[in-house]
């Protein structure tokens, strides 16, 4: 139950062997959906910068409303992701799992031009997170199955730090179109359905279907090579097999700390509403605040997933809640220093980068190929309802006892499932041996029986 043990599971691949050649340090299949989600996310992000402020300020959302939206908001992905997982390995097409869900998530981005009210905009979201739990665990079994284990926190730290150039983008794109069109709100929707789109475009003509790999190079023959044996057709992966996935202890582990962390990880638009009322940053200037968060992830996204890789994925791990503690504290207890909002933001991407791809990294190591998008799929949800129940009980915090209380209350929840998950997720003890026999004496040569 060791975040960083580096053993492949069975069926796993490996990077093929070139030789004298050096191996890409990150597949092309990494890249491209790099690319998809970067674009995908200039999209999201463009929306997700300004829906708190549409919501409480425009049209009048409680925190309590709000907590419960934002907790729908990613509710809904966290049930998708186990019938997309699940169903990805059961078709073994991961890519068309995943582009129905981009395509489910570009179709109800042009929807918000016509919501206008809590009902309509609150069924837009569900469609539009159930797209992205159908995308989630296909991709990043895309991901995994293109890269060899011992670079798995690297590729889905150069995949992160793609997708967060788009979260870098997004909340600027949105912050220049409110400042000059005249119905800014739906100015940002509009345009974020024609970049979603567009990044469907690309996930269609540039991923390929498979795990990714470069094939084999052919045998330099002289004769014609033999036509190879029609490939057995694998077993179909049934509901049974997915449970299974339990049983395995690492995964086990993994999952419940997951969900301990993620009872306690408050969601980001609170964070950024938070952070406004403690400093006073004019509403003008509040959709630029994810800025700051991305850019410090898109800066460290990389390195941390090499470091995971090197030092052990537990570590990193537990870093990075320790970080997400510290900006809690800061948002508690620090004077009002004008650079509170920078330390913040940096805390904050900093905990970013070194969870959101070495999660991921960590549960690929623990499950078979023909169970990859499915074992991601388990933990990814155990995590997200976790932080569905967290918005909840936040905003009802807020509400009932003010940000002060409910704020302290999850760093005080957080501290303790962080050393619970440091306790689970320890390195396992090796059993004691029985001391081993006496090596028998070899015999001499030169004495004659």
């Amino acid at each position: 139950m060791y975040l960083a043990d580096r053993s492949a599971p069975a069926g796993a691949k490996t990077a093929p062997d070139r030789g004298s050649g050096r191996a890409p340090a990150v597949a092309p299949t990494v890249l491209a959906l790099g690319t998809v989600s970067l674009i995908t996310d200039v999209s999201s992000e463009m929306v997700t910068a300004v829906l708190p402020l549409y919501l409480i300020a425009g049209l009048g959302l409680s925190p309590l409303g709000f907590g419960a939206l934002d907790g729908v908001y990613n509710g809904v992905s966290a049930l998708v992701q186990l019938t997309g997982g699940h169903l990805a390995d059961r078709v073994r097409n991961h890519k068309l799992v995943a582009g129905i869900g981009y395509g489910l998530s570009a179709l109800c981005k042009p929807l918000l031009l016509l919501a206008h009210s809590l009902g309509p905009i609150s069924v837009v979201l569900a469609l539009e997170r159930t797209g992205k739990g159908l995308r989630t665990a296909p991709r990043d079994a895309l991901i995994s199955l293109s890269t060899p284990d011992r670079l798995q926190g690297r590729a889905f730290g150069v995949h992160r730090a793609m997708d967060t150039t788009g979260a870098l983008l997004g909340p600027l794109a949105a912050f220049l179109i409110l400042g000059v069109a005249v119905d800014g709100y739906d100015a940002v929707f509009g345009v974020s359905a024609c970049v979603a789109a567009l990044g469907v475009v690309v996930l269609m003509l540039f991923v390929p279907s498979g795990a990714g790999g470069t094939p084999p190079p052919r045998p330099r023959t002289a004769a014609a090579p033999a036509a190879p044996p029609a490939p057995e057709r694998p077993d179909p992966v049934r509901l049974r097999d997915a449970a299974a996935l339990l049983r395995l202890p690492r995964l086990r582990a993994l999952a419940l700390c997951a969900v301990l962390l993620g009872l306690t990880t408050v969601s980001d638009a609170f964070v950024y509403l938070l952070l406004q009322r403690r400093t006073g940053i004019d509403d003008q200037w509040f959709p630029l605040l994810p800025l700051g968060t991305a850019a410090v992830f898109l800066l460290l996204a990389v390195p941390a997933g090499a470091l995971a890789d090197r030092i052990g994925r537990r570590t990193v791990f537990l870093t990075g809640h320790a970080l997400l503690l510290a900006a809690y504290g800061l948002l508690l207890w620090a004077p009002a220093w004008p650079a509170l909002p920078y330390l913040v933001l940096a805390l904050h991407g900093m905990f970013y980068a070194a969870t959101d791809g070495v999660l991921p990294a960590a549960v690929a190591a623990t499950v078979p190929e023909s169970l990859r998008a499915t074992g991601l799929a388990l933990v990814g949800t155990g995590q997200a309802l976790a932080r569905f129940g967290c918005s909840l009980a936040f905003g009802g915090a807020w509400t009932l006892w003010g940000t002060g209380p409910a704020l302290a209350a999850a760093a005080a929840g957080l501290l303790c499932c962080a050393a619970v998950a440091g306790y689970v997720l320890r390195p396992a003890t090796p059993a004691p041996c029985a001391p081993a026999a006496a090596a028998p004496t070899p015999p001499d040569p030169a004495r004659r029986p």
